[in-house]
C-alpha cells in the first residue's frame, strides 16, 4: 500500500467496497439466502438486499431475531462458504479502478473504509489490484460495531490523518450514508449497489452517481472536486 500524507491540506476519499467499487451485493444476497434456506430460516431476497451493507450481527438480528441463536450462527457460516464458492462470479465495477487512480494523481488519500471480514476483504483486495494506490484499508476487527455506526468511518479518518472536514465518503447503501453522516464526513452515493437515489439522499447522500465511472466523468464537478479546490 501507500503510505498517507498527513499534515494541513491533506485530504482523503473514503471507499466502501460491496456495491460500490466491486459488484458484491447480489452475490451476498445470494449467499444469504441459500444460508437461511439450509439453515431452516425463510428469509426473503428483497429483504436480505435491504440489510446488505449492515453490520452482520444486526443484519441477523434484523432478518431472524437475533445473531446469537443456533440457526443465525449455522447461517452465518454458511453465508461464508457460499460466497467463497460464488467469489469466481465478483466482478470490478465500472471505472472503479480508474477513479482511485486520478484520486490518488489530485493528491488525495485513497481509502478502502469497509467492515468486510478480514476473508473477504482479502478477495476483494485481489481482484481490485488497487494496493499501489490505497493509503489505508479498515475491516471488521477494526470496530466493535459496523455501519451504521459511524466507528469504522471515525478509524479510517484516525489512520489517515484526517478530519471529518476534510474527507468524503463513497458508498452505495443508505448504512454508508448514515455513517459517514454520523461521523460528520460528506456522503455521495452510487446506485450501483442496488439502492434508489431517493434512499441514498435520504440517508444523507449529498450527490448520486450511476457508478465509479459516472463519478470519474464528473468528477470536477463533484463534492470531492470542492473538497480539493485550492
Amino acid at each position: 500500500m501507500s503510505e498517507p500524507s498527513s499534515g494541513q491540506g491533506s485530504t482523503a476519499v473514503l471507499f466502501d467496497i460491496d456495491g460500490t467499487l466491486v459488484d458484491s451485493n447480489y452475490i451476498h444476497v445470494d449467499a444469504w439466502s441459500r444460508a437461511f434456506f439450509e439453515a431452516g430460516a425463510t428469509v426473503p431476497a428483497w429483504r436480505i438486499h435491504r440489510c446488505i451493507g449492515m453490520d452482520g450481527g444486526k443484519l441477523l438480528e434484523s432478518l431472524v431475531g437475533s445473531a446469537e441463536s443456533d440457526i443465525a450462527r449455522e447461517a452465518k457460516n454458511l453465508h461464508s462458504e457460499y460466497y467463497r464458492q460464488a467469489s469466481h462470479r465478483l466482478q470490478v465495477l465500472p471505472g472503479a479502478r480508474d477513479l482511485l487512480k486520478r484520486l490518488e494523481e489530485r493528491g488525495s488519500i485513497v481509502v478502502l473504509a469497509t467492515s468486510a471480514p478480514e476473508s473477504e476483504l482479502a478477495l476483494l483486495r485481489d481482484l481490485l489490484d488497487v494496493e499501489d494506490i490505497v493509503a489505508v484499508v479498515t475491516s471488521a476487527e477494526d470496530a466493535e460495531v459496523a455501519k451504521p455506526s459511524p466507528e469504522i468511518v471515525e478509524v479510517a479518518l484516525a489512520r489517515a490523518h484526517v478530519s471529518a472536514g476534510s474527507a468524503v465518503m463513497v458508498g452505495d447503501s443508505v448504512w454508508d450514508m448514515k455513517a459517514s453522516r454520523k461521523a460528520g464526513v460528506v456522503c455521495l452515493g452510487v446506485r450501483c449497489g442496488g439502492v434508489p437515489d431517493a434512499e441514498l439522499r435520504s440517508a444523507g447522500a449529498e450527490e448520486v452517481y450511476e457508478d465509479p465511472a459516472d463519478l470519474l466523468g464528473r468528477l470536477e464537478s463533484s463534492a470531492i472536486a470542492r473538497l480539493t479546490a485550492p
